[in-house]
């Protein structure tokens, strides 16, 4: 069970491992905010030895987890007129943190949670950065941003159009459905780029597999088959990094 702390005006769930730290994770959350399923991941983070913090982006700009897992609910567990009626409210609570002006507050309060990480001596080592979709995204821009960053992995996330790959001073791994269009045709251009900006970038892509395939609480988009080896192949990059 974790805990909940503040930093740069951010609410903070923090699960510590039982022994020393090998490291610790930024874990940042889905579209649906700081839900539940992302404080596991933290939790199953901490089990394997890693500070995990997953930082609340979305409260202040009014999408609780409340609102994030009612939007979810209504969206994959609802009946088709529950879904026509949650657009309205998605649009509503989204637009917000799709604004550059958020991503300049988002990114350097990212920064500073890694601040507290680097000056907490119970989180010795490296710091790494994971996220989902939304979170996704906002770990290229956070390995961008700070150069402490030891590995990024992001999950299903699109490198941001004002992030300055060539920033990026850690190897990143990457993973993707094969079926989510949207984010793997602008795989191969990533890949490019990638490249040319001298960066250590691996993409792993599963076939038959979409969006989200890692949210065990989404019945329409998980695929267990996926998530356990994204996560088998999560440990070993961390652990390839915290143990060399």
């Amino acid at each position: 069970m974790g805990k909940e702390f503040t930093v740069a005006g951010l609410p903070v769930y923090r699960a510590d491992p039982t022994g020393t730290a090998r490291g610790a994770v930024v874990v940042i959350h889905e579209i649906w905010g700081l839900a539940d399923q992302i404080k596991s991941v933290a939790d199953r983070l901490a089990a394997e030895g890693y500070v995990a913090v997953a930082p609340d982006l979305f409260s202040s700009v009014g999408l609780t987890p409340e609102v994030g897992a009612e939007l979810e609910r209504l969206m994959f567990h609802g009946t088709d007129e529950d879904r026509a009626a949650a657009q309205p409210l998605m649009r509503e609570k989204t637009t917000p943190v799709r604004s550059p002006e958020f991503a300049a507050r988002a990114v350097p309060a990212l920064v500073e949670l890694v601040d507290a990480l680097v000056d907490d001596r119970s989180a010795p080592g490296p710091v790494f950065v994971t996220g989902f979709c939304f979170g996704g995204t906002y770990s290229f821009a956070l390995a961008a941003a700070d150069r402490r960053i030891a590995g990024a992995a992001p999950f299903y996330g699109s490198a941001p159009e004002n992030a300055d790959l060539a920033s990026i001073a850690c190897p990143v791994l990457a993973f993707y459905g094969a079926t989510d269009e949207r984010i793997t045709g602008a795989l191969p251009a990533l890949e490019v780029a990638m490249k040319k900006a001298g960066v250590d970038f691996t993409a792993v892509v599963y076939d038959d597999t979409g969006h989200a395939f890692f949210n065990e609480t989404n019945p329409v988009m998980y695929r267990p088959d996926a998530a356990a080896d994204a996560w088998s192949r999560l440990l070993a990059f961390f652990a390839g990094i915290s143990d060399d």
